[in-house]
């Protein structure tokens, strides 16, 4: 195998792949990137897990064609550092030789006959724009749980239901869903399906700069329990999760008592100050009174903190507490100026919406479900 590519182009092409490798592999191989020179003149890197897949295809002058298998990280290490000049890869016995400039590595090469077959992405489902998809996964994976007690909860759920697409994800103390519309092959597209969180975040990051994302939902042959993701030569699969996820819609209120509109850096910038005083676990109340909410933190003879922030009421003054993180979590994930925080009563979930004007409609589309903290009055 002998080809020539350009250093940028290898870079990214490598750092793409390399993201999936595990950092501990069940078996050696898996820590390797496969890279197929075609006589086409093109070259492709490709790794695999089992769980998740990784492939890119870039042009290339290929001047013998092959494959060869090579330590991932190390070979995305080198080709971040290269200077700016193209690079050319040759197999020589059994080690790779890269040259770029005056630069120049030998690679071990793996066994290739020992890697796995990468999966076939199942039939296209339909497209999604890449910056509306990106930024509603990372609306979403935030409530994700990110523990393995229940495996089932670390992942997001995505239901289609004609051209609307409801992402959800919780980790039992706070839920979160957002709806956005999407392009199906299909008119009556009806699917529910359970992606690992990670997973579905990092290939939404990797992707979102496309204008627009192939999403495949296993179906196909060799491509049930698949979800497929296409973007350019950028091509990416991931395992379902199995399960039953549990029935959380009841969460949502069907009606609130008092709600609240506040400007979202405003109370983004004062939960993080006066939290500075809150120790692990340690909620931050809100009081909610008329004109304004007075955020505060430590009891006793600890250190204590209080800011209040202008704030537009609408129905009974309420108190309430919230674990800080959680709450900033949901303000950073609404982006709009403005946050309404919906309320029933102290002990029950309140929920956060985003709306563009103080006096404004809420945006239903992104909604943060908050579990309160009982705090000691």
């Amino acid at each position: 195998m002998k080809f020539r590519v350009e250093r940028d182009v290898l870079a990214e092409a490598v750092t793409w792949v390399a993201r999936g490798l595990p950092a501990r592999p069940p078996v050696p191989v898996l820590a390797g990137i496969l890279l197929q020179a075609s006589a086409e003149g093109t070259v492709t890197f490709s790794a695999f897990d089992y769980e998740v897949s990784a492939r890119i295809t870039v042009p290339a002058d290929v001047a013998e064609e092959g494959s060869v298998l090579v330590l991932g990280r190390l070979l995305a290490d080198i080709s971040r550092n290269l200077p700016g000049k193209p690079v050319e890869f040759a197999t020589s016995g059994g080690k790779v030789d890269v040259t770029c400039g005056s630069s120049r590595f030998s690679l071990m090469q793996m066994p290739s006959g020992d890697y796995p077959t990468l999966p076939s992405a199942p039939e296209t489902s339909g497209s999604v724009d890449g910056h509306a998809f990106t930024q509603a996964v990372a609306q979403v994976a935030i409530a994700a749980d990110r523990g393995d007690t229940l495996p089932i909860l670390t992942g997001v759920r995505v239901e289609i239901d004609g051209d609307t697409m409801t992402l959800l994800a919780t980790d039992r103390y706070r839920l979160a869903m957002r709806e956005l519309h999407w392009n199906p092959s299909a008119a009556d597209a009806n699917q529910v399906l359970l992606v690992p969180g990670r997973t579905l975040l990092e290939t939404a990051k990797a992707l979102g700069s496309s204008g627009s994302i192939d999403l495949a939902f296993g179906g196909a042959a060799g491509g049930d329990g698949l979800v497929g993701f296409e973007a350019g030569q950028r091509r990416s699969t991931t395992r379902l999760l199995d399960g039953e996820y549990p029935k959380v819609s009841s969460i949502f209120p069907t009606s609130t008592d008092t709600e609240a509109v506040v400007a979202t850096h405003d109370l983004v910038e004062a939960v993080k100050r006066v939290a500075l005083v809150a120790e692990r676990n340690t909620p931050v109340r809100l009081k909610f009174t008329d004109g304004q909410v007075t955020i505060e933190a430590g009891t006793g003879d600890d250190a204590q903190a209080s800011e209040a922030v202008e704030s537009t009421l609408t129905g009974p003054e309420l108190e309430i507490a919230f674990n800080p993180q959680f709450l900033l979590d949901g303000l950073g994930a609404v982006g709009t100026p403005f946050s309404r925080i919906s309320f029933t009563q102290p002990s029950r979930p309140a929920v956060l919406t985003g709306q563009a004007e103080a006096d404004g409609e809420a945006d239903s589309s992104y909604r943060y479900v908050l579990m309160p903290v009982r705090f000691a009055s």
